[in-house]
């Protein structure tokens, strides 16, 4: 009878909650199904019945990337090309002309030319703007025009291209190219070594401990990392980084999600190669991900100081995931958090403001987390140094003036200008500094701060009302007001911008390898990094 009774009423039971949760997974699945098929409804209507031809592939990429752009920017749709281009990202090889290169209307603008590689080979300068390649006017091609410059080895591609106004031509035989994570390494003084960390591909760890094990043969007794625009990349190759500095078995990174599977701990698994030399790691607003974890881990770890200004703070992991026809989705999966259990993104994606923008934390709003010897830190988003320098952090005029290439362009014709200059270093004057203004009035070259371009959009929104006459004085006084306080930005931050423009001048004439070499003489952060590895008292203080 017992048995009886419990069969009547705890299965009918157990059954009851097995339904609940199946309907709630069902009514997911159905609401995930509904919306499919509503989607591939729509989009079978439009390709059969709208006015002209539409292009299926380019509407289906358009539609995913849109639907993905409401998410974080980091979430992202990969198409067969795509693909090509990630996987270069993460092993640092490629065949093509090697050169950092950006779309600009219907130009592909070379923004630098790597040393030794065929676009260097080939005569190409920084400022030169590619229109045709092959047979194939850019104006013409609205894909990614930089695909038409990759193919095999030795592969001939014939170019057509504008410098300083005039129409020219050219052959870039493409070749192998190589991007070091580690491009430049030296000795700042007899025990000061200096090492430039560019990158996170597959050969990062290994070209940074031939670094480290090279300086440290030839009498280096402290490093100086350098991780200033630093943008990451793969996750095991900053965990290995830190290896090289503290013991095996330490953890490094931990990452946190909704979904369990993607929750790990990740530790150094090999024996390091120093655990004692002095370390000192440089970061700026551009060193992100994988960089920041790499100096978050060793501030939290007591390892080295930080030195620079708030790291940029992104700490979303991302996983490629491969799906049909060669294509990917890399998804947002986990957050990245530092030793302490600070997480390292600044921006929240998910709780946006009232015009979409992400919003980040609030200074007021940081907690507090311990290092492993008791130091104070704290989270909201990056890194904090632990010696802040305001030279590190750009102003705004000098973000707005890198952003629409002002100093890229005067530099473009101030080469031309001066075509002997060679490994001198010029002396940036007033006078320079006066020809740079005129040149941006000359070329016209708009700020476009979030003033600019808001009073800009108040006059297209007055323009379509048909009200732009009635408040046409008012706006050119707003204007010109607005140019004036421009100019006085630019007069106030003169010291700031020469040292940009001057930066620019020198990779120009004597490439990144020259700038580098420049820096280790005349940097700020690398100066007050020096001087603190080599003060061990100040250094052993900062760090207890």
């Amino acid at each position: 009878m017992i048995k009886y009774l419990k069969k009547r009423y705890v299965i009918p039971f157990l059954a009851a909650g097995f339904l609940f949760v199946g309907a709630s997974f069902k009514d997911d699945f159905f609401e995930i199904a509904k919306q499919i098929e509503i989607f591939t409804t729509l989009f079978k209507t439009i390709n059969q019945n709208y006015v002209d031809e539409v292009n299926p592939a380019e509407l289906m990429d358009k539609a995913i990337k849109s639907m993905l752009d409401d998410l974080d920017p980091y979430t992202n749709y990969f198409n067969e090309q795509d693909v090509v281009k990630f996987k270069i990202n993460n092993t640092g090889e490629y065949t093509g002309i090697g050169a950092m290169i950006t779309r600009k209307e219907d130009k592909l603008i070379i923004k630098e030319p790597y040393k030794g590689f065929p676009a260097d080979k080939a005569g190409l300068k920084a400022g030169d703007a590619i229109i045709q390649i092959g047979d194939v006017m850019l104006s013409d091609f609205k894909d990614d025009a930089s695909q038409l410059l990759k193919g095999a080895k030795n592969t001939k591609v014939d170019i057509k291209y504008i410098r300083q106004g005039k129409t020219l031509t050219g052959q870039i035989v493409l070749d192998e190219v190589e991007i070091k994570a580690v491009p430049f390494f030296t000795k700042i003084d007899d025990k000061t070594g200096y090492i430039v960390l560019s990158a996170f591909n597959q050969k990062t760890t290994q070209e940074t401990k031939e670094a480290l094990e090279k300086l440290k043969a030839d009498g280096a007794e402290r490093i100086i990392l350098d991780l200033r625009g630093n943008p990451g990349g793969l996750l095991n190759e900053a965990v290995n980084v830190c290896n090289l500095f503290v013991p095996k078995g330490e953890t490094i990174v931990t990452t946190k999600s909704k979904n369990p599977k993607y929750n790990t701990t990740y530790k150094t698994t090999k024996e390091p190669i120093d655990v004692e030399i002095p370390l000192a790691i440089i970061v700026d607003g551009k060193s992100a991900s994988a960089s920041e974890i790499v100096s978050g881990a060793l501030q939290d770890l007591d390892r080295a100081v930080i030195i620079g200004c708030r790291s940029f703070g992104k700490g979303l992991v991302q996983r490629p995931i491969d799906m049909t026809y060669g294509t990917q989705v890399k998804v947002t999966i986990s957050r990245y958090y530092t030793p302490s259990g600070r997480c390292i993104q600044a921006l929240d994606y998910w709780h946006k403001d009232k015009d979409g923008k992400a919003v980040r934390t609030d200074a007021s709003k940081y907690n507090a987390f311990k290092t492993k010897k008791g130091r104070t830190v704290y989270d909201g988003g990056g890194i904090q140094p632990d010696i802040e320098m305001a030279e590190t952090k750009l102003s705004t005029i000098a973000e707005v003036l890198q952003k629409n290439d002002g100093i890229f362009n005067y530099v473009t014709a101030y080469y031309y200008k001066n075509p002997n200059l060679g490994d001198k270093i010029p002396t940036l004057t007033d006078t320079d500094f006066a020809d740079f203004k005129s040149f941006l009035k000359k070329e016209k070259i708009s700020f476009d701060t979030e003033t600019e371009l808001a009073l800009k959009n108040t006059l297209e929104k007055a323009k379509k009302e048909k009200i732009d006459e009635t408040i046409a004085p008012q706006y050119e006084q707003l204007f010109n007001a607005l140019q004036k306080s421009e100019e006085t930005l630019l007069d106030k931050n003169q010291k700031e911008i020469k040292k940009l423009i001057l930066d620019e001048i020198i990779k120009r004439y004597q490439y990144k390898e020259g700038w580098h070499k420049y820096n280790t003489k005349n940097n700020p952060e690398i100066a007050k990094a020096t001087s603190l590895l080599a003060n061990p008292t100040e250094y052993k203080k900062i760090l207890e």
